[in-house]
């Protein structure tokens, strides 16, 4: 029975002391402060320390971090990206059409060789109509026009995974008005090079 009681004293005894201990006390930084050296005590006659420690500073405003320069890797792709799109052309459709017409395949002959150059790059083909019918006629109609572009630029070499399609139907006019002449530039397809 004694050892018994003895564990117990020794076992309340222990958590009593854990518990009244406690953890140790931890030092709290704050974010806007910096952290200091401790600072060193001056002795008579002692000389003085080459290290000076540094000034606090305590600022409520974010640091901003310049980016660095665009390599020379960046800049060429950059480049060449603007040269591809200023190479790819327009096409235009007759009314109510997504027949490729001889100049439009044509245009499409250059606008493969330009891809061509350019084996990594990526291009959106966007399908537009005029005003004249419903929006979701008109979106289907864009739709077909640049799956037509599409399906003659895989045939010409270009590999299909490089060539997405789109359809804003008659949401993006490239002029506006309601003569022939404004509606025959809106019927169109554009080629965008994607980033």
């Amino acid at each position: 029975m004694f050892k018994r009681i003895s564990f117990y004293a020794v076992f309340v005894f222990l958590i009593a002391a854990f518990m009244t201990a406690g953890c140790a006390k931890q030092d709290v930084v704050k974010k806007d402060e910096g952290i200091l050296p401790a600072p060193v005590s001056k002795q008579a006659g002692s000389p003085k320390s080459n290290v000076t420690s540094p000034k606090q500073t305590t600022s409520n405003s974010t640091t901003q971090v310049t980016p660095p320069p665009a390599t020379a890797l960046q800049t060429q792709k950059k480049s060449s990206t603007a040269q591809l799109q200023s190479a790819l052309e327009k096409i235009y459709f007759d009314f109510d059409s997504a027949d490729l017409s001889e100049s439009s395949r044509s245009i499409l002959a250059k606008n493969s060789a330009a891809l061509s150059k350019e084996p990594t790059a990526k291009i959106r083909i966007e399908g537009n109509c005029d005003e004249r019918g419903s929006a979701e006629y008109n979106l289907a109609l864009g739709e077909r026009r640049a799956k037509a572009a599409q399906q003659y630029l895989i045939n010409m070499g270009v590999k299909p995974g490089r060539l997405s399609v789109i359809s804003y139907g008659k949401e993006k006019p490239a002029a506006h008005g309601s003569d022939e002449t404004a509606m025959a530039k809106n019927r169109r397809d554009e080629f965008v090079v994607i980033p």
